[in-house]
């Protein structure tokens, strides 16, 4: 049995990992703002760079997915501070926390939340890796700010593990969930020309890969988690009309898109071509390797 650490838990991703976790007889232990209601919760404060590193005693694998949602709100000034803030205090905290129990002899490892948009929206050449650098647009410089705010933990001799994550398919929760609902109501719509490449991957390959990446020692600096048989927006809207049996029949030009959501448009209408490079060279077995596959997975999961 393995002691988890989980701040963040409560999301969509928080908890589905908490009950596959728990499936399998792990411990599971989580951080809380408000007064703990349980004897599995520690209270944190993340806004005040405040969490007790006594709370760190006798955990394994501390996973961060604490950060504000990126796609429920208008990218306002204001928004864009607590979306910086929400992932870069939080991280910055847990690894202090876990620098200062580094000497303790303990091997602690730490899965670190970030994103895919680490590679922008701009067309390429050839697909981006993990070696690729950040792209220059906001929400790939977020992640490269919620990325270094581990440091201490790096610095400390941490085995820190960077889950790029793109967006999970399950319908359960996350993104799918509107999708699915438009699909099924023959809404199915093709974004821009289609041509995009959109990353994904399945909540049960999300799932495993955390799992993978703490039981494997070997693991640790960035990964993306991302089909590694690329597709694009017009297949994947294709497969999912003919997984739900529903029509396409719609198509939402660029121009449209940008006029109404502006710069977060070009996350549904930008190219972003990645590959998982490190994870399948390093021995990761994917449950959906392509497109059919994971939306079969988000449908019947």
């Amino acid at each position: 049995m393995t002691t988890w650490l989980l701040a963040g838990a409560s999301g969509f991703l928080g908890t589905a990992l908490r009950v596959r976790l728990a499936s399998e007889g792990h411990d599971v232990r989580r951080l809380v703002r408000r007064e703990p209601a349980a004897s599995s919760e520690g209270r944190w404060d993340p806004d005040a760079g405040q969490l007790d590193p006594a709370l760190l005693d006798g955990v394994d694998v501390v996973v961060n997915l604490a950060g504000a949602g990126v796609f429920t709100r208008p990218w306002t000034p204001a928004r864009r501070e607590l979306l910086l803030s929400s992932r870069v205090d939080t991280t910055g905290t847990l690894a202090r926390a876990l620098a200062a129990r580094a000497g303790d002899g303990r091997p602690r490892v730490l899965l670190q939340a970030s994103g895919i948009a680490w590679y922008g929206t701009e067309s390429r050449d050839a697909p981006a890796t993990e070696e690729t650098p950040a792209a220059p647009d906001f929400l790939a410089q977020l992640s490269a700010r919620w990325e270094a705010a581990a440091q201490p933990a790096v610095d400390a001799g941490v085995r820190t593990v960077f889950l790029r994550t793109s967006p999970v398919l399950d319908r359960s929760g996350g993104s799918f969930v509107p999708m699915n609902l438009a699909w099924s109501a023959g809404l199915g719509t093709t974004l821009g020309s289609g041509r995009q490449r959109m990353p994904m991957i399945s909540l049960e390959d999300y799932l495993g890969v955390a799992l993978w990446a703490a039981a494997t020692p070997s693991a640790s600096g960035p990964y993306n988690l991302t089909i590694p048989r690329p597709t694009t927006n017009a297949e994947f809207t294709d497969s999912l009309a003919s997984a739900l049996h529903r029509p396409r029949l719609l198509k939402a030009p660029a121009f449209v898109l940008r006029r109404a959501l502006g710069e977060l448009s070009e996350q549904l209408v930008g190219d972003c071509w990645v590959l998982p490079h490190r994870l399948t060279t390093d021995g990761y077995v994917f449950a959906a390797a392509d497109v059919d596959q994971t939306i079969a997975a988000a449908l019947h999961r």
